[in-house]
Formats: C-alpha cells, structure tokens, sequence
C-alpha cells in the first residue's frame, strides 16, 4: 500500500474513533444534581441529562413540548400547614398533581395522604428517609428505600403505590436510575422549578411569579414545594394565568405514553 493510501486510511480510522469517542461521552449519564440550562423565555430548558439519555432508563424531565400542556408535580419532606390549601386550590381548578413524599410526611400526614388520593392526586416515592441515593451502590438497600415506603404507603390507604420515583435532591447518577427501572419504577425530573424551599427567606409572590411565568413553557413538567407558603398563597391565581394563557394539566402518566 503506498504511503498516500495509508495516510488515508489512518485519518479514516482516526475521525472514526473521534466520532465513537463523541457518541460514547455525549451518552454517558454524570452523577450529580438535576440541573437545568435556559437559553429562551418561554422555550423548554436544557438538563444537564438529555431526553432521549433519560428514555433508556423511563425517565423524563419534560412532556410534549408541541402541545400547551403542563404537568405539576409537588415535593414534600414534611408538613408545614399549607397542604389542606394546596389541595382547596387543586380542587378548585380541576387539576391533578404528582405529590412525592417521604416516610416522615406519609407517617404524622395519613389524612392529607389520603385526601391526596381521594381527590385523584399521584403520590409518588421520594425515598424513606431522603438520602442521597447516588451514595447507595447496592441493589438490596436502594430498593429498600422505595419498597418501606411502599409498604407504608399501601398500609395508610389500602392501595399499592404508583411505581413514579423521584430522586430526593434531584440527586442522581446512571446506576440509581438503571435500579429504580428494573424495580418497576419512572424516574420523574422537572423542567420549572424555583427556590421556594426555603422557610426562612421566602419569595414575595411578585418574585414568584416573576421567576415562573417567563420560564413556563409546553411540557414543563413544574416543581413546587408543598411546604411553601408563598406557594399556598399564589397557587390559585398561577393556576388561572396559566389556563389562561392556553395551558391545560396533564399528569405524570402522560410523560411516559406506552410503547
């Protein structure tokens, strides 16, 4: 083979490698915390694990993004008086929200766990005690997070619970969510969110609505904490923005269409 057809061939094989490299590293899925790069108001963001990454696994961080929907979803590690008001709210409008708790709420809140599936809410699993599940490797003890909660759960309302998980922190790493699929279970991120966790600096409803409204876009799938007081107090005029603005609710089990 003369010289020229074997530079040839090695800068064939060469981009070849490169491009294996680039598919290889652009699949890989990073242990860390869910985050959320926006480029565009009103346009969906971009998380720090792509869609498609995340289907392999049945997870999702947003819906449709063709259609004027949204899927609200709270998170609570603890009551703190604003869920009954919540859920007047929710009600009100019709609309029904994944609520994803841990062992301590589902254990002191039974009645409002119950409400919550009475009125036609999801609960979902945020783990028993809300570790940080990237930190448990072994099978046999991440899925005894989820499975005690489950039990807990079908002993406070007769029911099996939904297979919906969501990592506590929105902390996560590939194996974590290899384990909660083969367990039976969706991973469910967010794609809206804000910091409302905080009981001691809590945002006026001016900034809230501020830092929601500009970011909601089709298929934001909206993380709120039931915890939050702001967000018992401006939940029902956010509900009417949104509807008025075109928005219908979807809930979870759209966000994973069988097939």
């Amino acid at each position: 083979m003369r010289k020229r057809d074997i530079g040839i061939l090695l800068l064939a094989v060469l981009a070849a490698v490169a491009v294996a490299v680039s598919v290889f590293s652009g699949s890989a899925i990073k242990t860390g915390a869910w985050g959320l790069s926006f480029r565009q108001e009103g346009v969906a963001p971009i998380g720090n694990a792509g869609a498609d990454q995340l289907r392999r696994y049945d997870a999702a961080y947003i819906g449709d993004t063709t259609q004027k929907v949204l899927y609200l979803t709270f998170d609570a590690g603890y009551e703190n008086g604003c869920t009954e008001k919540i859920l007047d709210t929710l009600k009100k409008h019709e609309v029904s929200a994944a609520f994803f708790l841990v062992g301590n709420y589902i254990e002191k809140n039974a009645d409002l766990v119950r409400r919550m599936v009475e009125e036609g809410h999801i609960v979902g699993n945020h783990t028993m005690h809300h570790y940080d599940m990237s930190k448990i490797s072994e099978k046999d003890a991440f899925a005894k997070e989820l499975q005690d909660l489950e039990a807990l759960y079908k002993q406070t309302t007769g029911q099996e619970m939904p297979k919906y998980y969501r990592p506590p922190q929105g902390i996560y790493n590939e194996e974590n969510l290899k384990m909660a699929q083969e367990l039976g279970y969706k991973t469910v991120f967010w794609s809206l969110a804000y910091v409302d966790w905080n009981n001691d600096a809590q945002p006026t409803a001016e900034q809230a609505f501020a830092k929601l409204l500009p970011r909601t876009h089709s298929g934001a799938v909206i993380l709120l904490h039931s915890t939050s007081q702001t967000n018992a107090e401006i939940l029902d005029e956010l509900l009417t923005k949104w509807e008025e603005q075109g928005y219908r609710f979807g809930t979870v089990e759209e966000l994973f269409p069988a097939g």
